[in-house]
């Protein structure tokens, strides 16, 4: 192992020791804020302290063994060859490990997510399809035990969404749908398509970490807001009372509607989350271009004008651009399992990441 990488290992390793002890005191027990922030990032150094313990396991294993070498004894000469041997492998393996739990972790990985999901190029069929990704985001939620809730949605006359946002509440929520931000193509043959062609629509995706009211304020006079009645599609009224809400950010131009809840209060609640996280990523973006040095990684940039999937229903197939991986089974992965695309894209993501580090 690099000496560097040793002491950044032991460094985690004494800090790991410190928050393990600071949580046991009582005075630090007794506040939750607190506890749960140690908690978090106790979690967070975990994996590579695990590593270093292994590590260290692994290197007594291997010295006893070489210690055995020198003895008369033929037969636990021969062990003791098989055990150094062993444990040689098991420093090669770790060697390799360690750099991925030493890469910087996404500060937002752990967050909750506000996706929204549009329809591009294409009509009522990328209206169709918009729909047919909300449904596939709600179900992959399901399979992992996330918990979805509508915030808003404009409907076309045949079922599909212009537009359809909403939260995704779970453990590493956004660690997981970062991945799916950008402009989803597909390719099928219309119900509607008398001579059987393959019509290509778009739908773009957006995934934005929920922002805390503490990191975005947003001062009163920079918002309007006006209350209305909420409609159904077809623009018909399904309200008597003025609920739905739509906030409008004065600087930005921002504007958020929401009309899903059949409270007022709530209806403004929920908006202003979705309103703090657009705001939170629009300065998150404006650093990044000020700094000059976005990461660049063979996965793309991550913005949401990039083309990232194709979903071909004639071929019953996907591609994921960004790493060229092709997958089948369209009906399923329509259902929610999406798993093992998107640890493809993170896998490369990671992969790019150790190269420039290395």
């Amino acid at each position: 192992m690099d000496e560097a990488v040793r002491r950044r290992l032991d460094g985690l390793r004494t800090r790991y020791d410190a928050i393990t002890e600071e949580m046991g005191r009582p005075d630090v027990a007794s506040d939750y804020d607190r506890v749960a922030r140690l908690a978090r990032e106790r979690a967070g150094i975990a994996p590579a302290v695990e590593l270093l313990d292994r590590y260290r396991e692994a290197e007594r294993a291997r010295d006893e063994a070489r210690a055995l070498l020198a003895e008369d004894d033929p037969d636990l000469r021969e062990l003791a060859e098989a055990e150094a041997e062993a444990a040689g492998e098991r420093l090669d393996a770790l060697d390799a490990e360690i750099p991925r739990a030493l890469l910087p972790r996404d500060a937002r990985d752990d967050r909750n997510v506000i996706m929204e999901i549009r329809a591009g190029a294409g009509g009522e069929e990328a209206a169709l399809f918009a729909q047919d990704l909300f449904r596939a985001y709600h179900r992959y939620s399901e399979r992992r035990g996330w918990r979805t809730q509508l915030v808003s949605v404009s409907e076309t006359g045949l079922g599909g969404f212009r537009e359809a946002i909403f939260s995704v509440n779970g453990e590493g929520a956004f660690s997981r749908l970062k991945y799916e931000s950008g402009v989803h193509r597909v390719q099928r043959v219309p119900e509607t398509e008398a001579q059987g062609r393959i019509h290509t629509s778009t739908a773009t995706v957006a995934v934005l970490p929920e922002a805390a009211e503490v990191e975005v304020a947003i001062a009163e006079k920079d918002l309007r807001v006006d209350i209305f009645h909420a409609s159904g599609a077809g623009g018909q009224n399904v309200n008597k009372v003025a609920t739905a809400v739509r906030l409008t950010h004065l600087p930005t131009g921002q504007v958020v509607v929401c009309q899903d809840e059949r409270s007022q209060l709530k209806n403004r609640v929920r908006a202003m989350t979705v309103l703090r996280s657009r705001l939170l990523d629009m300065e998150r973006e404006k650093q990044e271009r000020e700094l000059g040095d976005e990461r660049r990684t063979q996965v793309g940039s991550g913005d949401r004008s990039e083309k990232i999937r194709t979903w071909n229903f004639p071929q019953d197939r996907i591609t994921d651009h960004r790493v060229g991986l092709t997958v089948h089974n369209l009906p399923d992965r329509l259902d929610g399992n999406l798993d093992d695309i998107i640890d493809a894209v993170a896998a490369a993501e990671e992969t790019a990441r150790l190269r420039a580090t290395a």
